[in-house]
């Protein structure tokens, strides 16, 4: 019994010491409700991207007719592959200015992968389905989240982050889809708390059934 608490009171002493490198910001919106699927990214010398980072491999799938995840974000000059999880053939576009680019219908994984040089909000659909909304968000940064269903973004680091640093807050359903809030805050601890109350409403969120009948298996 002795050895089992000791090895449980070590487990609550290491998960602690994990929790308490990671500052938390939680995003509201104007009615005080929390907002999940919010970016929150620093932006700032003491959060440039780090070396080697972009050479990390992300991936935006396509599953059940939906793009998993729905929002991806990614450091600036990072490579996105686009598998198809699906039976049926998928059709993936953008016309956003960060990134235009095309991968005609496609089974399975494209042979090749796309390169986000520019920063800034990549809106993504699909010829065929065309409820299929996705969006991959380019930061220069490398300290970055997205806030899960209690609003809360946890973002790791280090003492030599402390000081003033330009926060970041972005929604799909702000009016200005290419635009994130901003708002010069002061870091004083690796495991500080802010709360941010984002600026304006927000639009209208519409789900869109999946045609099961689409005709492309």
């Amino acid at each position: 019994m002795k050895s089992r608490n000791l090895k449980l009171l070590f487990f609550t002493l290491l998960l602690a010491a994990f929790n308490s490198q990671a500052l938390e910001v939680t995003v509201k919106d104007q009615e005080g409700n929390v907002l999940s699927d919010a970016v929150v990214w620093f932006e700032g010398k003491k959060h440039q991207l780090k070396t080697n980072q972009a050479a990390e491999m992300f991936s935006m799938g396509q599953k059940d007719r939906t793009f998993t995840p729905h929002i991806l974000v990614v450091p600036q000059g990072a490579k996105v592959e686009f598998p198809n999880f699906d039976s049926i053939l998928h059709h993936v576009y953008s016309f956003s200015k960060p990134k235009l680019f095309e991968l005609k219908l496609y089974r399975d994984t494209p042979k090749s992968e796309i390169t986000f040089e520019n920063q800034g909000v990549v809106e993504l659909g699909c010829n065929i389905h065309d409820w299929m909304l996705g969006y991959i968000l380019v930061v220069n940064s490398h300290s970055y989240a997205l806030t899960n269903d209690n609003g809360v973004a946890k973002i790791e680091l280090d003492k030599q982050q402390l000081g003033s640093s330009l926060l970041n807050v972005w929604h799909e359903r702000f009016e200005k889809l290419d635009s994130s809030e901003q708002l010069t805050v002061v870091i004083d601890s690796v495991n500080q708390k802010i709360t941010y109350t984002i600026k304006q409403p927000l639009m209208e969120s519409f789900d869109f059934e999946a045609d099961e009948m689409d005709g492309y298996e």
